[in-house]
C-alpha cells in the first residue's frame, strides 16, 4: 500500500476541462464505483476505535482524498491502494485543521467520532457545494442532546464533553426533511455514549444503513437503521473491522440516464436495484426500458421508442433523490412534451438550467421548480459547472448535443465521480480531458 504524504498538504484544484463530442451512441458495460456519500462517514467512523480498519471500494474522488488527509491530520496512520483504505487511528487529536475542512462539507462528520472518543472536538465551519443553505445547526443540536457543551470561536465549532456523552432522545428533522450527515454524526457519537440514544426523524438513506452496518461490525448496538427511528445502546469500546462500501446509487442513476438519453444498450454492473427504485420508475414512466438481472446487481438500459415528459419532486429516501434531479432535467431537455422538476430539499439547486439554456434547452425556473419543454436537439456551447451534480447533468446534455461542448471547472465533477471520462470512453463516447 502507498503511504499518504506527511502533513495536511492540500493540492491545488486541477483546472481541467472536458471536451464532449456529442451525438455518438453509448453501448457496452461499466462497473459502478463504491458510494462517495457512504465512504465519507464510514472513513470518519474508523476514528471510533484505536484498532485499524480496512475499507474496500472507496472511490478515488477528491472528496474521499480530502477525508483521508483529514484522518491523517488528526493522527491516524492511513494507507491507500487502489480502492482499499487502511486507517489506524491509535492516537488522535481533537482538532480538524481549517485548510482541510473548508474544502468539503462532509468533513463535519468527524465531529461525532472525535467528541465521543476523546471528549473534545474543534472543527472549522465546513465548505462544499454552493447549492443553497446547508446549515450545521442540527449537528450541533444532536451533540447538545447527548450532553456536549458547544461554543463558537473565530469560525470554529468547539465541543466538549469531559465526562463523556450520555444518551437521549433527539429529533433530527430539519426544514426540508431528515438530515443524512446529521443522522450519521449522531449515530457515531451515540455508539460510545452511556445509556440509550433514540434518533427520531432519522434519515433512512442507504448510506446511513451502510454506516450502521459498519458500526455494528465494530461492536456497536444499533437497531432500526433504514427507518425513521434508530435506537443505539452505548458500548464501552469498538473494534477495527473490514468493510466493503455499497455501490454509488447516484453514479448508477447518472449512467442510467446516459443510457436512456444517448444509448444503444448500456449495462451497469455492481448496482443495487433496491437503491434505484425512484430513478428506475421515473425512467420507465418516461418511456425507457430498464431491466435488472435476477440478483438485482446488474441493470440494462435502452432508450424507449416514444419517450415522454413527466413530473418529479424530490424527497428523502425512498423518494426521488435531490442528487438526481439535475441529471433528469438534462434528459427532459430533449424529451418530447412538458416536464416539471421540483426540488423540495434544495430549492436553489437549479444553476445547471441556465447553462443548458445556452445549449438550446427550453427551461424556466421559478421558486424551486423547473418547467422544461423538450426540444428536438441541443447544440454545443462552452458551459460552466457550478456544483457536483450540475456538472454531471452538463455532461449528459453534451452527449446529446451537436458539436463539441466545453465543460469548465471540471473539479466539481471530480468531487464525486470516479474516472467519469474513462467510463464514458468505455461505453464508446467521445470525450477528452484537457488542461484549461
Amino acid at each position: 500500500m502507498l503511504r499518504l504524504p506527511d502533513g495536511p498538504k492540500i493540492p491545488s484544484l486541477p483546472m481541467d476541462k472536458l471536451l464532449v463530442h456529442g451525438n455518438g451512441p453509448l453501448k457496452g458495460s461499466i462497473n459502478i464505483s463504491g458510494s462517495k456519500n457512504a465512504s465519507l462517514p464510514i472513513l470518519a467512523a474508523t476514528l471510533l476505535s484505536d484498532q485499524p480498519s480496512i475499507i474496500r471500494r472507496v472511490p478515488d474522488v477528491s472528496d474521499t482524498n480530502y477525508m483521508l488527509q483529514i484522518l491523517r491530520a488528526l493522527g491516524a496512520e492511513v494507507e491507500r491502494s487502489s480502492g482499499t483504505v487502511r486507517s489506524a487511528p491509535s492516537e488522535i487529536s481533537p482538532e480538524a485543521p481549517y485548510d482541510l475542512v473548508r474544502k468539503m462539507r462532509a468533513s463535519i462528520c468527524v465531529m461525532g467520532p472525535l467528541l465521543t472518543r476523546v471528549g473534545r472536538a474543534k472543527i472549522s465551519l465546513p465548505g462544499g457545494c454552493v447549492i443553497g443553505d446547508r446549515p450545521v445547526d442540527l449537528h450541533i443540536k444532536a451533540m447538545q442532546g447527548l450532553g456536549a457543551k458547544v461554543d463558537m470561536e473565530a469560525g470554529d465549532i468547539v465541543l466538549s464533553a469531559p465526562e463523556g456523552l450520555v444518551g437521549g432522545e433527539i429529533d433530527m428533522r430539519g426544514k426540508h426533511g431528515p438530515t443524512v450527515l446529521g443522522t450519521d454524526n449522531l449515530m457515531m457519537a451515540a455508539v460510545l455514549a452511556r445509556g440509550t440514544t433514540v434518533i427520531d426523524s432519522a434519515a433512512s438513506e442507504p448510506e446511513v444503513v451502510d454506516l450502521a452496518n459498519f458500526l455494528v461490525k465494530m461492536g456497536a448496538r444499533i437497531s432500526g437503521a433504514g427507518t425513521r427511528r434508530v435506537v443505539i445502546e452505548g458500548v464501552d469500546s469498538l473494534n477495527g473491522v473490514e468493510h466493503t462500501i455499497i455501490p454509488d446509487r447516484i453514479e448508477a442513476g447518472t449512467f442510467m440516464v446516459a443510457g436512456a438519453m444517448a444509448g444503444q444498450g448500456v449495462t451497469l454492473k455492481r448496482v443495487r436495484a433496491d437503491h434505484l427504485a425512484a430513478a428506475t420508475s421515473t425512467l420507465q414512466e418516461a418511456g425507457h426500458i430498464v431491466q435488472f438481472n435476477s440478483d438485482g446487481n446488474e441493470v440494462h438500459i435502452s432508450p424507449g421508442e416514444t419517450p415522454r415528459g413527466c413530473d418529479i419532486s424530490t424527497g428523502p429516501f425512498p423518494g426521488f433523490p435531490t442528487d438526481m434531479q439535475a441529471q433528469f432535467t438534462a434528459m427532459f431537455a430533449t424529451t418530447p412534451g412538458l416536464s416539471v422538476v421540483e426540488d423540495t430539499i434544495f430549492p436553489q439547486r437549479f444553476m445547471h438550467c441556465s447553462e443548458m439554456k445556452r445549449m438550446g434547452a427550453d427551461i424556466k425556473v421559478d421558486n424551486g421548480r423547473a418547467l422544461i419543454r423538450g426540444v428536438s436537439s441541443l447544440s454545443a456551447a462552452p458551459v460552466m459547472a457550478s456544483d457536483l451534480r450540475a456538472s454531471a447533468a452538463l455532461v449528459l446534455a453534451a452527449l446529446r448535443a451537436h458539436g463539441t461542448t466545453e465543460i469548465n471547472r471540471l473539479y466539481h465533477i471530480d468531487r464525486g465521480y470516479e474516472n467519469i471520462d474513462e467510463k464514458i470512453l468505455q461505453l464508446g463516447g467521445n470525450v477528452e480531458r484537457v488542461p484549461d
